[in-house]
């Protein structure tokens, strides 16, 4: 089973760095988590175009997590020779983002319609929203279960284990730590969770970067729960401040979760790859 961290930026345009987003590869399903700035083209970086997604899991609804979700959306629809209706799965409030989607979709939907002879469906979503517990797939050798995590005001706000092949991977959306991401994270072999430096950010005169404080995941935290739930790797993603592309600066990152955790620690970059 394979984790590509397909978008590793924060919710601040990085020439780099797309939006927050994940891939999964496990027996041979291919599942996206979450729906960031520029997410097709990262996974078209990969070989993975719009009609080859078993689901999207989303796992909350903040801006910079589902921005591209209508592009999902409309790119499987047109690039599939007959129906290939997308399921969705997210917190409660998914099926009023879709609707609202699709809705702001319509005239798009309606000119492609009239132009295409051969295109004679319009797209389909199937949305399951979950808060806690197994999630309903058709994927025959893929486990995902989901569990509540911690972002007020965001609510409710979801991480999912996806297990496949005698492996397990966590992955988390921005969340403090909390009981259920300990439960997605125990005895997993990779952990990806969005991160800050703490000590950065505290020192940064902006209110509005102070006000992020207290419900993301610090390096810290992170670090903390991989080492509470004995995982073998922490991925850290979606870095606030963001990162510059040289490998000089993922180093203080690294030493920040050493006092806490001794395992793997990995800064991702768009396109890691990371095999569980």
């Amino acid at each position: 089973m394979d984790v590509i961290t397909l978008g590793t930026g924060s919710p601040m345009p990085d020439p780099n760095r797309a939006g927050p987003c994940s891939l999964v590869r496990a027996a041979g399903a291919t599942l996206l988590v979450d729906a960031g700035r520029g997410v097709l083209m990262r996974a078209a970086a990969v070989g993975v175009l719009p009609p080859m997604l078993s689901a999207v899991l989303l796992t909350h609804l903040h801006s910079d997590h589902v921005t591209d979700l209508n592009d999902v959306i409309t790119s499987r629809w047109v690039m599939s020779m007959e129906p290939a209706p997308l399921p969705v799965v997210g917190p409660p409030g998914t099926a009023e983002l879709v609707a609202r989607t699709l809705e702001m979709l319509r005239p798009d939907v309606g000119w492609r319609l009239a132009h295409h002879e051969d295109l004679t469906w319009e797209p389909e979503v199937v949305v399951t929203e979950v808060a806690d517990g197994p999630v309903e797939l058709d994927l025959p050798g893929v486990t995902v279960t989901a569990a509540p995590t911690e972002h007020r005001p965001v609510h409710p706000t979801v991480g999912y284990r996806i297990e496949a092949d005698g492996a397990a991977v966590a992955l988390a959306g921005d969340t403090v730590p909390c009981e259920g991401l300990d439960r997605i994270c125990a005895g997993a072999q990779v952990y990806v969770q969005t991160a800050i430096r703490r000590s950065v950010v505290e020192a940064l005169p902006i209110a509005r970067l102070q006000d992020i404080l207290d419900y993301h995941s610090s390096v810290e935290d992170a670090a903390a729960t991989a080492a509470r739930a004995g995982v073998r790797t922490l991925v850290l993603t979606h870095m606030v401040p963001g990162l510059p592309p040289e490998e000089a600066f993922e180093q203080p990152w690294i030493d920040d979760a050493r006092p806490h955790f001794d395992g793997e620690v990995v800064v991702a970059r768009d396109l890691t790859t990371i095999t569980a």
